[in-house]
């Protein structure tokens, strides 16, 4: 049996490289992303540990709790401290530490490093061991700067340039005095750094004569430990907080293997639609061979094999395939995982240097997913032969699946499609967090029901189809009758584009809402034309604030300014407005009482009203970041949005207590509106910072949308791979029916039937079969992207159901298109049958 089973294989080449290929996808999608994500987690964990090697404990500050309703204080570190630390037994040294964000913009005015890893700091001279020179001398003064090897490479930056920087404040243009090689992460991973002398660094980062972190390395032969403890003696354990340098090398290597984790997740997710999608495919295919070779198996029944030894026969065929895709699927995943690397780089985000990382585990997952896969889906069409008794096989009485177990199918079907919508539909009316576990068994219980019934959905869905067939005569008429022929078989062939079209019509339906959502967020809470913020979301320096509302054509301005206070014993935040002009520059809707900012009186968002169980009225004192409190009435109580929200004061009763004023962002209104003649002009009144962004409504709703484009785009990306396996699916059982067809495709030639229609018919039958499954797919598809837009609505009030239908149109044309070119090489083939070969073939 095991002689034979592989004698079958090779005897059947052609039909079987379908299958092998559907696995192979499958494989090297799961293999690709387990070598990517090892890859790109050992580099960055290897690049982050040798940044550590020099850190014997870091010192940095702590926070100290105030007794009382006084908002607490972070201690500073001194030079003192420093000083301290430099002394203690066992060290050898102790580096002051000062970074701060700082944006470098390239040769184009355009900032460098996406904003958020813009980074700053402190350079201690040619003894920095932290910081390699590799060209030029260090920084004296505000006037002189290093810029990383990076940074200077991809902006093409050499020493004796001038560069325009940024740190939370006026523009600088310093010379770049030298160029450092870094193995900062930050700058790994696409980022920059920018160094200056100590002194200009506590200065421009508004940090005079303290420092952020103190580090500390310890003497030949002294443990971390030790040091440690030294440390803490000499500093205070409870003014400072002390951690060793495999401590934080530990730390790190788990957030970038956490991060990572979740990246491995979502590509996996993937991988493994591709699969499910792969594994309808392979048991479609087996079926088909099994068919083929049903008197075969029954002859080899009648001279004594055992039902076992045909099932094994079948399986030993399935592992062989399996084997074969998997190794082929793991070389493959490979070439995908170096491939990933290079894309990350090309898209600009630069990843440290390192070999490619292929683990045991990766080699055992790759094979065990190809064999085992292949196995499964083909067990129940060997299981299914094996039964067939052989007197009833050779005369092929079997062909047709019984009464019986249609009426089970069917009914098997029902209950997992009604489950699935209960349970989808109980999900919308849970909290969007607990919703998620319930809205992800409903949508695979409802995928799983309507496959179980596709067969029967496909005659009515397909029958609807026939006054269009008919246009192409009996070809048309061929056609449609061959798609219902076998319902199980055409079942199996939509249900892999049913699934690939589901997931991409769910994301769009989500993705096309939430914009719609979005834009409307913006344009009815804000009647501001611009706003104006930090690339990296950090705070803006209040003179961005006196600067745009002493700017031409300005008529309203309102910087939105953060402050920290305790309030009933419990920490609030506060957001300081222009409380004559807020009014004028949004559009709020007021639950209760009036929006009315000034004095000490105040507007509260809802939420934060009815956590205190405030009302227009009510009176509650503030106690402010200085110690000192004020009485303040709530005027209003207004309904938030993502954009703003808290409680608003006036800023001249909030900036007088804050130590160091920012705004989170400056709210604009201008004479003549948007345009990009005033944006231009209050750019120019900002000196063209490169770290402040000037956003429209319409750029800002586009900036929060970005992250659900970028995900969409790779949600598309990524289901192609499926879109891949299902078409291979398509060409696969028009191969095979064409071959078992031979006969009948044979007669029809010989009655009249020419080359051209028979092409017609296949590639009809195709089409109607792809458009079965489209149609399948987008149903589920709008019915998920509704279910899961009720979540969001909980937590978003602007959201709003959005069906995309040209979207939708396009889908379908591409599921067309799709059918059409799985067809051509089965249709050609069909139409070089010799006829009369084909009329004597068995």
């Amino acid at each position: 049996m095991f002689r034979t089973a592989l004698r079958n294989v090779l005897a059947h080449k052609a039909r079987l490289l379908m299958t092998v290929l559907a696995v192979m996808l499958g494989v090297a999608f799961v293999s690709g992303t387990l070598v990517f994500t090892s890859t790109i987690s050992q580099a960055y964990q290897k690049s982050s540990a040798k940044g550590f090697d020099r850190v014997d404990v870091a010192v940095t500050a702590q926070y100290q709790e105030d007794e009382g309703n006084t908002v607490g204080k972070t201690v500073k570190l001194t030079q003192t401290m420093l000083d301290k630390s430099a002394k203690v037994p066992g060290a050898a040294s102790a580096t002051g530490v000062v970074t701060g964000f700082t944006a470098i913009a390239d040769k184009d005015g355009k900032l460098i490093g996406g904003g958020w890893q813009s980074e700053g700091g402190n350079y201690w001279g040619t003894k920095d061991a932290r910081y390699p020179l590799v060209d030029g001398h260090a920084p004296n003064g505000k006037d002189e700067v290093l810029i990383d090897s990076r940074t200077a490479e991809r902006a093409g930056y050499k020493v004796g340039d001038k560069v325009r920087i940024s740190v939370d404040g006026p523009v600088l243009e310093p010379t770049v005095s030298g160029i450092f090689t870094t193995d900062d992460g930050n700058v790994a991973a696409g980022g920059s750094l920018a160094l200056f002398d100590t002194a200009t660094a506590q200065k421009l980062f508004g940090k005079p004569g303290t420092y952020d972190e103190i580090d500390v390395e310890a003497k030949p032969g002294t443990s971390q430990t030790a040091l440690r403890h030294s440390v803490e003696q000499a500093l205070s354990k409870k003014l400072v907080e002390t951690t060793t340098g495999k401590e934080l090398a530990d730390h790190q290597a788990k957030a970038i293997s956490a991060q990572m984790s979740g990246m491995k997740k979502s590509l996996l997710v993937f991988a493994g639609i591709a699969l499910f999608v792969g594994t309808f495919i392979i048991a479609n295919t087996f079926t088909m061979l099994v068919a083929q070779r049903t008197k075969e198996l029954a002859l080899m029944r009648a001279v004594g094999a055992s039902r076992r030894q045909v099932t094994r026969s079948v399986l030993i065929e399935a592992f062989v395939v399996g084997a074969v895709a998997g190794v082929s699927g793991l070389v493959a995943g490979i070439g995908i995982g170096a491939g990933l690397r290079s894309l990350m780089g090309s898209l600009g985000a630069t990843v440290p240097d390192g070999p490619l990382v292929i683990t045991p585990g990766t080699v055992v997952t790759a094979l065990a997913v190809g064999v085992v896969i292949t196995m499964l889906a083909a067990w129940l069409p060997g299981r299914r032969a094996a039964k067939i008794p052989p007197v009833a096989a050779m005369s092929a009485i079997h062909a047709k699946a019984t009464t019986k177990s249609l009426v089970l199918r069917n009914t098997i079907g029902a209950l997992f499609s009604a489950a699935g919508i209960a349970v989808v539909l109980a999900a919308t009316t849970m909290d969007a967090d607990a919703a998620q576990g319930p809205m992800g068994l409903g949508a695979v219980l409802l995928i799983i029901g309507v496959f179980i019934l596709t067969p029967l959905l496909s005659r009515p869905l397909i029958a609807a189809a026939a006054p269009v067939l008919r246009v192409f005569g009996v070809s048309g008429k061929l056609a449609r009758q061959n798609s219902v022929r076998n319902p199980r078989r055409t079942a199996a062939t939509a249900s892999a584009l049913m699934i690939g079209l589901t997931l991409i019509t769910g994301m769009t339906v989500m993705a096309g809402s939430l914009q719609k959502s979005i834009d409307k967020m913006a344009s009815s809470a804000i009647r501001a034309d611009y706003v104006v913020s930090m690339a990296n979301g950090n705070p803006l320096s209040p003179d961005v604030a006196e600067k745009l509302s002493a700017a031409d054509g300005v008529t309203a301005s309102s910087p939105m300014r953060d402050g920290y206070s305790r309030i009933d014993g419990t920490s609030e935040l506060l957001t300081g407005v222009n409380g004559s002009a807020i009014a004028e520059l949004t559009d709020l809707k007021v639950d209760n009482g009036s929006f009315k900012v000034g004095g000490s009186q105040v507007v509260v968002d809802a939420d934060t009203a009815k956590n205190h169980h405030w009302t227009a009225g009510s009176g509650f004192t503030v106690h402010y970041e200085d110690g000192k409190q004020q009485k303040l009435t709530v005027a209003g109580v207004y309904e938030a949005n993502d954009l703003i929200q808290g409680i608003m004061l006036d800023n001249k009763a909030l900036s007088p207590h804050l130590t160091d004023p920012a705004d989170a962002r400056v709210m604009v209104r201008t004479a003549g509106g948007a345009s990009d003649t005033t944006k231009d002009r209050l750019e120019k009144a900002l000196g063209n910072n490169p770290a402040i962004q000037v956003q429209d409504k319409q750029d800002l709703s586009d900036s929060v949308a970005k992250m659900f484009t970028l995900m969409l785009n790779m949600v598309y990306g990524l289901l192609a791979m499926a879109v891949i396996v299902a078409v291979l699916g398509v060409v696969n059982t028009l191969a095979m029916s064409v071959f078992e067809r031979s006969q009948e495709i044979g007669m029809l030639r010989a009655i009249g039937l020419d080359r051209k229609a028979v092409k017609r018919m296949v590639r009809l039958e195709s089409l109607v079969i792809s458009l079965f499954g489209a149609v399948l797919g987008i149903g589920l598809g709008v019915f998920f992207g509704w279910a899961a837009g009720q979540l969001l609505a909980t937590k978003m009030e602007t959201y709003e159901l959005v069906v995309p239908w040209a979207r939708i149109a396009l889908f379908l044309l591409l599921a067309g298109a799709v059918g059409v070119l799985a067809a051509l090489w089965p249709a050609r083939r069909a139409s070089r049958l010799n006829m009369l070969s084909a009329i004597k073939a068995e």
